[in-house]
C-alpha cells in the first residue's frame, strides 16, 4: 500500500489546535444536548485511535451519558495491542453490553478504533447496530502522515522483540492478523448502520481513506485529533446513533451467544 508523502498531507501543526477545538465545544449548544434525541440507555462502545487510551474520548463518553445512552469503554491505556487480539477481546465486551442492554451496540472508533469497529460490526453483526468512524482509513490502513510511521515501526519493534500487548511487524503480513485485513476487506453487512466522519483538514490520516463506497460519508472541518470533540461530529454522531436505534428496534432479533475458540 503507497504512503502518502509529505507534501500531500495536511501540515501535522493543524493537530496542535485541538485545545481550540476543545473551546469551541464547550460554548456550542450540542454539547449541552440542545437538539439530541434522549436515547433511552442505548449501548456505546467507543474505541480509541493509535497510541490513545479510553481517556481520549473522555469528553464524548460523558456527553453520551449525559444524553442518555450507556456506555461502555473498550477497555484500553493505548491501542497498540495486536489487531486480532483486540478484536476478539472486544467481541466478549460488545456481546456483555448487549445482553445487559438487550439490543445491539452502536460503536464510535476514531481513527485505528474505526477499522477495529469495522472488523467487529463485519463478525458479529448481530451484535452491532452501527458503527461512526471518525478520520478512520478503512480503505488503507496506512495511508497516514510519514512521521507517524515512526511510533508504528517502533511499537512494532518493541512487539518483534518479546514485549507483551504490543503488535509485532508480523502483524501486517503474518497469520496472526490475517483474518483481521480479510475482515476489514470483507463487505458491509447491510443489516449494520456505517457513518464514515472524514476531514480534508486531517493532519494524521489521508481523508480519502476514510471514504467506502458502502459507507455514508460526512465531511467536517477540524483536526485529525479534533474529531472526538468537533460540534459537528458531535451532532453527527447523534443522528446516527438517534438512526441506529430505530433500526435496531424494528428489526430486533435475540442476541447470539458468542462462539468461542475451544
Amino acid at each position: 500500500m503507497r504512503t502518502p508523502s509529505l507534501l500531500r498531507q495536511p501540515p501535522i501543526w493543524r493537530e496542535a489546535l485541538v485545545g481550540l477545538e476543545l473551546a469551541q465545544l464547550t460554548r456550542h449548544p450540542i454539547f449541552r444536548g440542545e437538539g439530541v434525541k434522549p436515547a433511552g440507555g442505548q449501548p456505546v462502545m467507543l474505541i480509541p485511535g493509535f497510541l490513545a487510551g479510553d481517556d481520549s474520548l473522555g469528553v464524548m463518553t460523558h456527553w453520551l451519558r449525559r444524553t442518555g445512552h450507556h456506555t461502555k469503554s473498550a477497555g484500553m491505556r493505548s491501542n497498540i495491542d495486536c489487531s486480532e487480539a483486540t478484536v476478539r477481546r472486544l467481541s466478549e465486551r460488545v456481546e456483555c453490553l448487549a445482553d445487559k442492554q438487550g439490543q445491539r451496540v452502536a460503536l464510535i472508533g476514531q481513527s485505528r478504533g474505526g477499522t477495529i469497529a469495522r472488523v467487529l460490526a463485519v463478525r458479529r453483526p448481530d451484535l452491532v447496530s452501527g458503527i461512526v468512524t471518525l478520520g478512520s482509513p478503512v480503505s488503507n490502513s496506512f495511508a497516514i502522515h510519514p512521521l507517524v510511521t515512526v511510533p508504528i515501526l517502533a511499537v512494532g519493534l518493541l512487539g518483534t522483540l518479546g514485549a507483551r500487548g504490543l503488535f509485532k511487524h508480523s502483524c501486517r503480513n503474518g497469520r496472526c492478523c490475517e483474518c483481521f485485513w480479510e475482515d476489514l476487506a470483507t463487505p458491509f453487512p447491510e443489516e449494520v448502520g456505517y457513518v464514515s466522519v472524514y476531514s480534508k483538514r486531517d493532519g494524521i490520516v489521508d481523508w480519502q481513506a476514510c471514504l467506502e463506497e458502502c459507507a455514508e460519508h460526512v465531511e467536517i472541518e477540524t483536526s485529525h485529533c479534533g474529531m472526538a470533540v468537533s460540534p459537528t461530529a458531535y451532532r453527527t454522531i447523534a443522528e446516527s446513533l438517534a438512526r441506529f436505534r430505530r433500526d435496531d428496534a424494528r428489526t430486533r432479533k435475540p442476541v447470539q451467544p458468542l462462539q468461542r475458540a475451544a
